[in-house]
Order: structure tokens, then C-alpha cells, then sequence
């Protein structure tokens, strides 16, 4: 493996295709008889997952560079061609990106292979988050999107997401048909390019408008559930946010400005679009870590709640600031104030049409959110881990029930959508909810806490935790492969850490045993390698590998109805360290 990886190397450093710069790094390394880092460049194409690209940037087969860049675009454009062949109607692709090192000159990399393909590409002027990308497909009636990013993954990243018509990531069959379009295509200098310029000249490369972004904020404004209160009394709340120096900066300040708030304060210091993430270890707004510069403003400045987006804008994390102590919220806490807030108000103003109202959450995100959408009146649909599949979802009961009204979205990873205008996360929207909320219940005389401990008196204590577990090599996937099984045939034992269960699902056979009725259900989502565990209690245990990383996630979910607040707490802290300990023995013995 190694012999043919050096010699691959060799074979780049000496075609003339690839530019000086390019060639001269991977030569570099042969200088340096760095064998280990050459074999990790060559040893592999990089790979076209389900969502597209993403991987260390560098020269080399297994790396991000323009070229692997172009290959993806053509692989994207040969489907674009092939599936949409009606002449009649133009082909239109949008493209946005993010902050991350060379995002832009990807973009444009992007941008000529698609106008050599005669494809448009609409390209906006500066780096714009998820929702701008997924909200430009929807308006352009693009058969196709592009977003450049590698999400919150470490500067030394980058990627390449791909979305379909519908403005969401690329689910079956479509992703597997470009996954291949990408494989076959073995030959770099085969993928036609054409000059920025000449392409823009052409009519092929178009910048977006102003009026495009401009549609999404009116849009968004729109969605706003308590528009008037924000414009008289948006003084009342003081908000801290910062961008993390990534592409929300410009639109999320927007969002908040335009409904009205007048305190809103940036962290400067974070304000520079920078790859680097200078200021951050990591630019994950899940990480408390992540917001330390924007909770010590909030402090500081005596504001209610500090806010944070990720680098592509999609992902927003919350801190408050409660009688001067931080408290952090975690993203099932998140949807389920921002459920239960969209929900009361929709409720309030008739806007709920009975039995044609829903809303979407994936299987792994807190089953209390489902109590209160059924309160209401409110239909859910779990979905699998991933806003494409929540999406997809949303897509499909548009077309098949277009009066039906669309309420909320939400995953635990820290995933919101309160409109029906983009498919996939959008923080830009959420860090303008999050800000209105707090508005709302301050203006009740309510903290946002006190306004969850309400939820959780109404309808019971939920506490989720995240057990995530690695497991590295060929020997980790041995290890994994193994734990899987171990837990499947808990089927057999029908219980758990001494609780009985009543239920498994195994989403890889697509399967539900009622374990008390002995009866099987079909699951109908796509099959994928998920167990899920449903006690006689309401608790809750679903665990997955991951399907980037080396690693299992457990997701255990307890509830409690019995006692006061403390006690329920109790109760849940009790069952969730029983079931953890279960959980670790059984790892341990597979």
C-alpha cells in the first residue's frame, strides 16, 4: 500500500496538469521522506459520502484541493444533465460557502465547471450561510445547490455539501447516483473548465441579487410569531451574539436589527471572517468552550442570553444569563422551548388547523417534545438522524397534503427550522426566535429558564445524554460491529439495566417488536444501523455508529412525571447513570 501510494505521488509531481504550487507541496514530502503523510494523501481517493465532501486540505487524492473540487462538480453536473434534460427549462445550480481557507476559490472552481458543462451557476457575491444557499435553490428553481464549508469541523478542513431541487441535502436516490457519477470519473484533466470571466460573459456565471437575500429576510420576518411586541418594546432585552468568525455575522445581526431589537451587541473580536478560528479551539457553538467570548460580553454588558452560530450558519448555541450565573442549554432544551413557543402562539391566533398541523424531529431528539405537540393537537414525524431526512420528510407531506401547515423542525444536535422557505437548519432564523422568546417571556416577567421549568411542570421532567465512544482501526470496527449485535439481542432478554422493555426497533432491518405482544411493524424510513430501546417506564435508549467517525453514540432519554421538580430531576439523574452503567458493561464485554 505504501510502494503505491509513494509512486502515486510521484505520478502527480510529474503531470504538468497540476499547477507549480500544487505539485511542488507533494514533492515536498518526498523530499522529507515523509512516507506516513504521503500514504495518507494517496492511499485513497477521497471519498463522495452521502452529503458530498469532507476532508484536510492539502495536494494529494485524499485531500480537498480544487481538483477533487471540480471532480465533485462534475460529478453533480453529469446528474444535473442526465435528470433533467428538458431543454425548455434553463439548468441552474446556486453556489454559496462559508469562511474556511481557499471556500471562496472553491466556489468559483465550482462555478467554471458548471458553465463548462453550459450549466448556470449562481454564485452569492460573499460567503453566506446554509440557509441562503438552500433558500437560493428554492427561488431560482435550481435543480441543484453547492455550499463549500466543512461545517464546525477544525481549520484545517473544508468540504463540499450538495443539495438537491428542493433546497435540501442529497438523499437516495440522487446521492447515490452522483456517488457514482464521482467514481467513475478517474481521469482530472477529462473535467471540462472553462475562465471566470469568459463563463460570466457567457450569461453562465451570474452573481446572486440583493433582492435574493433581501426575499429571505422578509421571509424570515414573516415567520416571527410576535413581530409587533419585538418593535415596541425591543429595548426591554439586551442580546450578546457572535458568528464564531464564520458566515453568519452579517445575516444573523440582520435578522435580530430587523426585527427590531435595539441591544444587540457582537463580539468584535469574533467579527473577522477568518479560517483560522483564532480565538476558538474549535468552532462548535454545541461547545460551551465555543461561546466563552460571547458569555463573558454577556456578562460584562448585563445582557439576558448569549448566542453563537457555527461556521456555515446552520447550528446555533444558547447561554443565559440568570441572576449573573451562565447556564447553558443543551438542543433538546432548545426545540422544545422553541417548539412549545411556536405552538402556543400558532394555537393562540387560529393557526393550527386541526389535523392538518405538523411537525418533524429526528427518532433521536427528546420524545417530551412529541407530549407537547399532541397537546396541541400537532402531529409528529421522527425521522432519522439528519435534517436531510427531516426534510425530505417535510417535502414529501407538502406534496402529498399542500394545505397541511408545516410548525417546526428540530434534531438534538442543535438544529432548528420555524419556517417553511429553506430545507435544512437555518440559525439565522433561530438566533432571531431565540432572541424574540426571550423577549416574549421577559415581558411576562419570565426568565427562559423559569419558561422551561413551566414545560416541565406541565408535562413532565426529560433529561437527555450523549454517551459517544470511540473506537479506531480495523480492530474498532470489529469492536463496534460487535457491541451492535450484543445490544440487538436484548430482544431475546427483554430487558435492560432491570427495566423492561416493551419495544425495539432495528432501523438496519427496518423492524418493530412489540416485545408483550410478540407482534413485528415495519418501519417505514430508510434502513440504517440504529437500535432503538423503548422501556415500560417512557425511557428511552437509541444508539447508532457514526456514520463519519470511528465511533458508537448513545442517546439515553429518561422521563419523569411523579414528585416536584427536584424530585423528577432526581429520578432521571438515578436512571440515566443505571442505564449507563448497563451500557458500559456491555461494550466492555463484546
Amino acid at each position: 500500500m505504501r510502494k503505491r501510494s509513494f509512486e502515486m505521488a510521484q505520478e502527480w509531481v510529474e503531470n504538468t496538469y497540476f499547477d507549480e504550487a500544487f505539485r511542488q507541496e507533494i514533492q515536498d514530502l518526498i523530499d522529507q521522506n515523509k512516507l506516513d503523510e504521503i500514504e495518507d494523501r494517496f492511499y485513497k481517493d477521497i471519498e463522495f459520502g452521502t452529503g458530498g465532501l469532507r476532508s484536510l486540505l492539502g495536494a494529494g487524492a485524499n485531500r480537498i484541493n480544487i481538483y477533487t473540487i471540480r471532480r465533485a462538480t462534475q460529478a453533480l453536473a453529469l446528474e444535473v444533465k442526465q435528470q433533467f434534460s428538458d431543454t425548455s427549462k434553463p439548468q441552474r445550480v446556486a453556489i454559496s460557502y462559508d469562511c474556511r481557507h481557499f471556500s471562496k476559490d472553491f466556489a468559483e472552481q465550482a462555478a467554471r465547471v458548471l458553465a463548462a458543462n453550459n450549466i448556470e451557476a449562481h454564485l452569492y457575491k460573499r460567503l453566506n450561510p446554509v440557509p441562503l444557499l438552500s433558500y437560493a435553490v428554492r427561488e431560482l428553481k435550481a435543480q441543484a445547490g453547492i455550499m463549500v464549508t466543512a461545517s464546525h469541523n477544525p481549520s484545517t478542513y473544508n468540504g463540499f455539501k450538495v443539495y438537491g431541487p428542493d433546497g435540501a441535502q442529497v438523499t437516495p436516490p440522487r446521492d447515490q447516483r452522483i456517488i457514482q457519477n464521482y467514481n467513475d470519473l478517474t481521469n482530472f484533466e477529462s473535467i471540462p473548465l472553462i475562465g471566470f470571466n469568459e463563463a460570466k460573459e457567457k450569461g453562465l456565471i451570474h452573481y446572486l441579487t440583493e433582492e435574493m437575500e433581501n426575499k429571505y429576510f422578509e421571509d424570515i420576518k414573516a415567520a416571527s410569531q410576535n413581530l409587533e411586541l419585538c418593535q415596541e418594546k425591543g429595548d426591554l432585552i439586551k442580546v450578546v451574539y457572535t458568528s464564531i468568525h464564520g458566515a453568519g455575522l452579517i445575516p444573523c445581526l440582520r435578522a435580530l436589527n430587523d426585527l427590531g431589537l435595539k441591544n444587540v451587541l457582537s463580539v468584535k473580536e469574533q467579527e473577522e471572517f477568518n479560517g483560522d478560528f483564532p480565538t476558538v479551539k474549535s468552532p462548535n457553538p454545541e461547545n460551551p468552550e465555543a461561546l466563552a467570548m460571547a458569555v463573558s460580553l454577556m456578562h460584562s454588558e448585563g445582557a439576558d442570553l448569549a448566542m453563537g452560530s457555527d461556521p456555515d450558519g446552520d447550528r446555533v448555541g444558547v447561554a443565559l444569563n440568570i441572576n449573573e450565573e451562565t447556564h447553558y442549554l443543551n438542543g433538546n432544551q432548545i426545540g422544545l422551548l422553541m417548539l412549545n413557543y411556536q405552538l402556543e402562539n400558532l394555537s393562540r391566533k387560529g393557526k393550527l388547523p386541526e389535523g392538518k398541523t405538523y411537525f418533524i424531529k429526528s427518532i433521536v431528539t427528546s420524545s417530551l417534545q412529541e407530549k407537547v405537540a399532541k397537546s396541541f393537537g400537532v402531529r409528529t414525524y421522527n425521522t432519522l438522524t439528519g435534517f436531510k431526512w427531516i426534510c425530505q420528510k417535510m417535502e414529501q407531506i407538502q406534496k402529498e397534503n399542500p394545505d397541511w401547515v408545516f410548525t417546526f423542525a428540530t434534531e438534538e444536535s442543535f438544529g432548528y427550522l420555524n419556517h417553511p422557505h429553506v430545507r435544512d437548519k437555518d440559525g439565522v432564523s433561530s438566533v432571531a426566535l431565540m432572541a424574540e422568546m426571550t423577549l416574549y417571556y421577559k415581558d411576562k416577567g419570565l426568565t427562559i429558564l423559569q419558561a422551561l421549568e413551566q414545560i416541565y411542570q406541565k408535562y413532565g421532567f426529560s433529561n437527555e445524554e450523549l454517551l459517544s465512544l470511540d473506537f479506531f482501526g480495523k480492530e474498532g470496527v470489529d469492536k463496534m460491529n460487535r457491541i451492535m449485535e450484543s445490544f440487538r439481542k436484548l430482544v431475546e432478554t427483554k430487558e435492560l439495566a432491570g427495566q423492561k422493555l416493551i419495544k425495539v426497533s432495528d432501523y438496519k432491518k427496518q423492524k418493530t417488536w412489540d416485545i408483550s405482544g410478540q407482534t413485528q411493524e415495519q418501519i417505514d424510513l430508510p434502513a440504517s444501523n440504529v437500535l432503538g430501546f423503548f422501556f415500560e417506564n417512557n425511557d428511552q435508549l437509541f444508539l447508532r455508529p457514526s456514520g463519519t467517525e470511528p465511533k458508537i453514540k448513545f442517546y439515553i432519554m429518561t422521563q419523569e412525571e411523579e414528585g416536584d421538580l427536584a424530585q423528577k430531576r432526581e429520578k432521571c439523574k438515578q436512571k440515566t447513570e443505571t442505564l449507563l452503567a448497563a451500557i458500559n458493561r456491555i461494550v466492555e464485554e463484546a
